[in-house]
């Protein structure tokens, strides 16, 4: 029968490297949900939303053609006092003046460009984003967005 025989020394060296070995595993898992966080963001952070325009349009059996615009996403929540830059793409329609209900904002977004809006609402509540050209049913609207303050 053989017996497999360890120095002190060698027997010593393998612990330390487990030891060692251990201590790296616990850290890295201890870190690993650490970048898996979404909308993760400190105070000097200024966090930005996209949205677009959009245009829906069909044609009905007698030959008419109907449409509707949007902004997409249609709902944004924010925090209250939260600072947040809204980068809107202009994709159909030529242009949209808009305005946010309940504020001085007011801005246009052309076809093709970018149009970027700094938010920061220090009141609760729903506000709403309306383009003035598709306001109503009747010019192929509502376009509205409503943006939710908590």
């Amino acid at each position: 029968m053989k017996f497999l025989v360890f120095k002190k020394e060698t027997l010593l060296f393998f612990l330390a490297v487990g030891v060692v070995i251990a201590s790296i595993s616990a850290w890295f898992m201890s870190k690993a949900g650490d970048s898996t966080v979404f909308n993760q963001r400190t105070e000097k952070e200024i966090r930005e939303i996209h949205m677009v325009t959009a245009e829906f349009k069909s044609t009905m059996k007698n030959g008419k053609e109907i449409e509707s615009y949007r902004w997409d996403p249609g709902n944004v929540i924010l925090e209250k006092g939260e600072k947040v830059n809204l980068f809107i793409s202009g994709i159909n329609g030529e242009k949209h003046p808009f305005y946010i209900e309940g504020t001085n904002i007011k801005g246009t977004v052309k076809k093709g460009e970018e149009t970027i809006v700094p938010l920061q609402f220090d009141k609760e509540g729903t506000y709403r984003l309306i383009c003035e050209v598709h306001a109503d049913r009747s010019h192929n609207g509502p376009m509205i967005a409503y943006i939710v303050v908590d």
